[in-house]
């Protein structure tokens, strides 16, 4: 028995939106938000899903640069180098880092490791950063949700085109998110 794309969605949306944002986040988020309004999510879970997994993500990166951060570094100069800009801001506006990093594309992965090496207590550190995630979630999973709305003002019943165009957000956001980590990579 083969499920329907609607079904498997249904079924395992919010498992995949908890695990998408544990380790990234932005695109898997907006579908989620766009899935929701098309009905086949419940925006209010979908953006649970992602508040808690983008703040276990961060908690978990934290953790292991606090504990063993210095000795991993050791070894990987390019991450230590990586980390470099993020510490220099995070030195400067610590509580607007903690609370900003989500939103800015390139540090995002690596701020938590430059909190965890950094002088924040862990207590302050664990309450901005589920303020973020909430501020996060609530944010891109709201943005997909009316970007939906706006896609089917424009374009009428989007019932029957949902996978396709599901399809083609994935599609463009994923190309454009690849083509700045390659440029950020290799150039």
């Amino acid at each position: 028995m083969s499920l329907a794309p609607a079904d498997l969605i249904a079924q395992f949306g919010y498992a995949a939106i908890l695990i998408g944002t544990f380790l990234e986040g932005e695109t898997i988020l907006i579908l989620a938000g766009f899935a929701a309004h098309q009905g086949l999510l419940r925006l209010d879970l979908a953006i649970l899903s992602a508040f808690l997994g983008s703040a276990a993500g961060d908690q978990l990166w934290f953790a292991l640069a606090r504990y063993h951060g210095r000795r991993f570094l050791e070894t990987r100069p390019g991450l230590a180098a990586r980390i470099a800009p993020a510490t220099r801001w995070l030195e400067r506006y610590p509580t607007i880092f903690v609370l900003g990093f989500r939103f800015v594309y390139g540090i995002r992965n690596v701020a938590p490791i430059a909190i965890g090496l950094s002088a924040i207590p862990t207590r302050r550190f664990v309450l901005l950063n589920l303020c973020a995630a909430a501020l996060w979630a609530g944010i891109f999973g709201s943005t997909g949700y009316y970007f939906g709305a706006a896609m089917e003002t424009m374009l009428g019943d989007l019932k029957a085109m949902q996978l396709k165009i599901l399809a083609g957000i994935a599609l463009v956001l994923l190309a454009w998110f690849g083509l700045r980590w390659i440029s950020k990579r290799f150039f």
